[in-house]
């Protein structure tokens, strides 16, 4: 290519003079360096990545603008850099930032009205690029700012070298619209990386340059140049480039958010956005993700496991593919590590398989059925009401209520008699589950919830004896967790979805095969009794107590050793499988993000196959063994007496308890039979606070103890006071314990109560 000699016009030789003072009033141009101005770039999507840098979802958090990933020149077209320097500075390779060339042509075509490329750049439109200053305003540049572009790009050019101008200006450059950079223009245009771009594809990149947001047709024929120019040997189908251009312009191939676990994005994002602002309130933020700031990353390290994150949610839309014809199209799944409450899996939804599939169903509020059964049972064994062999009724019963009678039935409509706790847990059987809450007492019963972390919006009292049954609702996160305190012995401890740095300076989750490196934490005291942890978690683990509802053959019996339980909220609107493995918990909920009901869904069928295939996902190569009994367990071997029929109420076995609490033989007419179920405290309910009035007398302010039961006495304070389920007391100042004892001298019911107020009971007066 032959180019006309250079013959510098007035103009020019002016333009020059100008450069050149202002080179020499500014001898010290402040040059930002190339690796500056990569490290300063930021993406306008988030990257999520898994604890191993594994990418899982990619989140929009910039909404002004829409950015790709810095893309080094290497990994640039050869055919996009050839049409980008064709199309805008055909001499980028010879110039040293200003081509006086282009220059003395754009002053002649001035002079005579001749239109003409422009004289800018490649280098001059980065220097525009990278100072505000220099930014081209709507109504173009003025005089004095074409001057200091022009020695910004001097200044660049002795700086820089010529691969890292080009590699600079290709991730800077406005495209169209809100695409700002080759990468995001490839990926939205094209639906490709900016490494796969073809010569068609790349002289409309180019002329995108030139009219951002120009008519399809401008945009065309600015690229038929191109292309003519890049391929002058070759014929050019401008009216089918025409084509393509009008179809890639309205193409949105690269979706603001993408990945396989959005849910958990959102929520590590959020979490991140909150601790900003806690740390600084002038960032909040008025959107639903915080936005990347220039001196954070644009990527976020997660808990996460990329290949169980896959597998969960595979599985998952799977099985609810299965279960479409029942109407069930909403599911969620969370899995955590027992020991470290990280986050190893999280499917918010069933994606497209969803009407609503924006709703997280890991946070999401909804009634957990069965599935507090282990915590109200582990409540009653750890209180000493129950052992795992005492025998509970299960008949129909009539629970007196302050809004009537409450009657529960079992799911399957069916009683079964006189049970053992084992097998009435195991195989969540409905009435014995509410005559245990009957002797923990729903106010009792709901802070021990709350303390393991369930939100309970109300009190205990509030929803009464249905609480036993899963009528409060519940995350499936906090619920999963709460199964996590029962894996680690009864110690509660919380959950995180971002890398923690240890002591070392390392970041959890790094290992190699997904193990986490966390450094164990400080043991806390124990929420619940660590024997009553370990016996709830045996009852769930013997595949034998749970025959009477599951049968043998149960997808809920796994190879290794794991603990669960299924759980069916009202009308079938919920169903859950919650258990622990030696190293993991995994919660699982299948229903209608809706609220509708399900069609004929049980336990088994529902959330427990899902449920089971994560569990065998994750000990595959990892084996899972029972845990050892905590010290202050007796193992003893126990008999059952004789039912209506003459024989045997259970099986003899072999039984764990609390030391103290062991007996040999469980019958009707024992201690720990029938009476249990019924036997309790009626009046005054737990934490009763009694105001005592000076100017009343004494013996005219004795409360009223009542109860429910047969052969039932009184004890205050640990002392004998009275037998018979009513009791008159005269009251005094403390805090005080009531407690209901049965015929054998167990304690089957206590409450707390505190009297306050002046003066002094006489002896006297008290009895």
């Amino acid at each position: 290519m032959q180019f006309a000699p250079f013959i510098p016009t007035r103009k020019t030789l002016a333009l020059a003079a100008a450069v050149l003072a202002a080179a020499c009033a500014h001898p010290a141009w402040a040059v930002v360096s190339f690796d500056e101005v990569k490290r300063e770039f930021r993406s306008s999507d988030t990257a999520v990545l898994d604890r191993n840098g594994e990418l899982l979802q990619r989140v929009r958090t910039d909404p002004t603008v829409r950015r790709g990933q810095w893309t080094g020149l290497a990994d640039v077209s050869p055919a996009l850099r050839t049409a980008m320097v064709l199309s805008e500075d055909k001499r980028f390779f010879e110039h040293s930032g200003i081509d006086w060339r282009a220059v003395s042509a754009a002053a002649w075509g001035n002079l005579w009205n001749t239109r003409t490329r422009g004289a800018s750049t490649i280098t001059m439109q980065l220097s525009g690029l990278l100072d505000d200053d220099l930014r081209r305003a709507s109504g173009g540049r003025s005089f004095t700012q074409k001057i200091s572009q022009t020695v910004a790009a001097a200044q660049l050019e002795r700086s820089w070298r010529k691969d890292q101008i080009l590699e600079a200006y290709l991730n800077t450059v406005p495209f169209r619209g809100e695409i700002v950079g080759i990468d995001a223009l490839s990926r939205t245009l094209f639906g490709k990386a900016p490494s796969g771009l073809d010569a068609r594809e790349a002289a409309v990149a180019s002329a995108l340059v030139r009219a951002p947001n120009a008519m399809p047709n401008v945009v065309a024929q600015r690229a038929c140049e191109v292309l003519r120019a890049m391929e002058p040997q070759q014929k050019v189908d401008c009216e089918a480039l025409d084509m393509f251009t009008s179809a890639a312009v309205q193409r949105r191939a690269f979706d603001a958010n993408e990945g396989i676990a959005p849910h958990a994005s959102r929520r590590v994002l959020r979490e991140l956005r909150d601790l900003r602002e806690l740390r600084d309130p002038k960032e909040a933020d008025a959107g639903t993700a915080p936005a990347p700031k220039k001196d954070k990353d644009t990527a976020v390290r997660t808990t996460l496991r990329a290949p169980l994150q896959r597998f969960a949610l595979d599985t998952l839309q799977r099985h609810l593919r299965e279960l479409r014809e029942r109407h069930v199209e909403d599911g969620a799944l969370v899995v955590l590590d027992n020991a470290t409450g990280e986050v190893l899996a999280w499917v918010g939804s069933s994606g497209p398989l969803s009407q609503a599939a924006e709703v997280d169903g890991v946070t999401a509020l909804r009634q957990p059925g069965s599935t507090l059964k282990p915590l109200l049972y582990g409540q009653a064994i750890a209180e000493r009401r129950l052992t795992a062999a005492s025998l509970i009724e299960d008949s129909s019963a009539q629970i007196s209520t302050a809004s009537g009678l409450y009657i529960p039935q079992n799911y399957d409509r069916r009683f079964k008699g006189p049970v053992s706790a084992r097998t009435a847990l195991a195989a969540s059987l409905n009435v014995p589950a509410v005559r245990t809450l009957v002797m923990v007492s729903p106010e009792s019963f709901a802070r021990e919830l709350r303390a393991a972390g369930l939100p309970l919006r109300e009190s205990g009292d509030y929803y009464g004896y249905s609480l036993a049954l899963g009528s409060a609702e519940v995350s499936l996160l906090s619920l999963t967790n709460a199964y996590r305190m029962l894996a680690n012995g009864g110690r509660y401890g919380t959950t995180t979805l971002t890398v923690q740095p240890t002591a070392t300076g390392t970041a959890t989750g790094a290992a190699p095969g997904g193990k986490s490196k966390a450094t164990a934490a400080p043991p806390s005291p124990p929420l619940l009794d660590p024997r009553a942890a370990f016996i709830v978690g045996d009852i769930l683990s013997d595949p034998n107590a749970r025959t009477r509802t599951f049968g043998l053959d149960s997808i809920l019996s796994t190879r290794f050793w794991t603990a669960v339980k299924t759980g069916t909220s009202k009308d079938m609107r919920d169903n859950w499988a919650v258990g622990w493995s030696q190293r993991y918990t995994v919660g699982v909920w299948v229903g209608n993000a809706s609220g509708e009901s399900m069609w004929d869904v049980s336990g088994t069928s529902g959330a427990a196959p899902v449920w089971a295939e994560v569990m065998r996902f994750l000990h595959a190569r990892e084996p899972s063994r029972a845990p050892a009994p905590p010290a202050g367990l007796v193992e003893s071997r126990v008999e059952f007496g004789p039912g209506p029929d003459g024989s045997p109420l259970e099986a003899a076995r072999s039984e764990w308890f609390l030391q103290g609490t062991e007996q040999p033989l469980f019958a009707l007419d024992t201690g720990m039979a029938n009476d249990i179920g019924f036997a309790r405290i009626t009046s005054p309910s737990d934490g009763t606070i009694i105001a005592v009035d000076p100017d009343i007398p004494p013996l005219r302010q004795r409360v009223r103890f009542e109860s429910e039961g047969r052969g039932v006495q009184w004890r205050i304070d640990g002392k004998f006071f009275a037998r018979g389920n009513t009791a008159q007391w005269l009251p005094w100042p403390g805090r005080h314990v009531i407690e209901l004892v049965d015929g054998a001298g167990k304690v089957v019911d206590q409450r707390r109560i505190e009297v306050r107020g002046a003066g002094v009971v006489t002896k006297s007066a008290r009895r």
